[in-house]
């Protein structure tokens, strides 16, 4: 058997948000109000929040396609809450972005080769 991928690369979104002082929890539950919903769209693979020592919240997501990641991105959840975002945090977010190159388990495809 060998494996083969047929389908794009996944791709990842990660980075750091810095609260202001006074709007860690408020800024915690609207990240949290993310989770869920997130991972129940349409080719979210990961969405994880974290929250580091230093006070900053740490997001990482991977999804299955660019078209999955920018219909999530056009979602009215995800919308409002870049509206209300910069309300909750020190300067701009600490983002990044990228192609994952290491296979992701949910979509790699096993094709058989023939004997």
């Amino acid at each position: 058997m060998t494996t083969t991928s047929t389908a794009p690369a996944p791709v990842s979104l990660y980075g750091f948000l810095t609260p202001k002082p006074g709007h860690a929890d408020e800024l915690r539950k609207l990240l949290m109000d993310l989770v869920e919903p997130s991972r129940g769209h349409e080719g979210n693979l990961e969405y994880h929040l974290h929250e580091q020592e230093d006070g900053r919240f740490f997001l990482y997501e991977v999804w299955r396609s660019q078209e999955d990641l920018d219909r999530h991105n056009a979602t009215p959840l995800l919308r409002a809450f870049m509206d209300e975002l910069s309300e909750h945090i020190e300067g701009a977010p600490e983002a990044y972005f990228g192609a994952m190159r290491s296979p992701h388990p949910a979509i790699v495809v096993c094709a058989r080769t023939p004997f």
